[in-house]
């Protein structure tokens, strides 16, 4: 299986990288045209600001293309975020716009910012992303903004106020939280979407 992380420019890549090889897979590191679309499985991987990862995207051309894959994709922290319609980091930035929903900062009722560190995640029962891990696992968590819940929202999380935690739509996936940091439960999330 020919598994691909996709280089935005604006990620820590060894790490997601360094995870999905613990899982025995040998996962290219890309944003070559010809090898993103031959991957049978996508990381696309995020940190920083809505508006530079945008910027990257833009740069290398990465926006019709991540636009026109059918393949699963994993989007993570960041990565999660751009596949959404409009960022409220920097002034509503249009964002890739495959899930329905702006990116806002969260709502925390003076908790502080960013929400870093481990919490706990409510996924919906017998999603596949979330196989054989317990329904209310912990992962961790490095943010200040985040996607609100929605018809795309497959777990969530509480900080203040919910937030999604977890999405998909259609071939999209994205989590906020790191699961290349999250122990046992993020090896295992990781696993199940190479694994679908």
């Amino acid at each position: 299986m020919k598994v691909v992380i996709l280089d935005t420019g604006c990620a820590n890549l060894a790490s997601v990288a360094y995870a999905v090889q613990r899982l025995g897979y040998d996962p290219i590191i890309s944003y070559e045209k010809n090898i993103v679309l031959s991957a049978d499985k996508l990381f696309l991987p995020g940190v920083g600001t809505a508006s530079a990862a945008m910027e990257q995207l833009k740069a290398r051309e990465l926006i019709p293309l991540i636009k026109a894959l059918t393949q699963p994709v994993l989007g993570i922290c960041l990565g999660m975020q751009i596949l959404a319609s409009l960022s409220e980091e920097g002034h509503n930035i249009p964002l890739l716009g495959l899930v329905d929903g702006n990116i806002n900062k969260l709502d925390t009722k003076g908790l502080p910012l960013p929400h870093m560190g481990w919490d706990q995640v409510l996924a919906k029962p017998a999603h596949p992303l979330f196989r054989n891990i317990d329904s209310d696992a912990w992962f961790y968590f490095v943010h200040s903004y985040g996607l609100g819940l929605n018809d795309s929202t497959i777990a969530e999380t509480e900080y203040g106020s919910r937030f999604s935690s977890a999405i998909q739509k259609d071939n999209f996936y994205g989590v906020q939280f790191h699961p290349e940091r999250s122990g046992k439960a993020g090896a295992q999330l990781i696993k199940n979407f190479l694994e679908m």
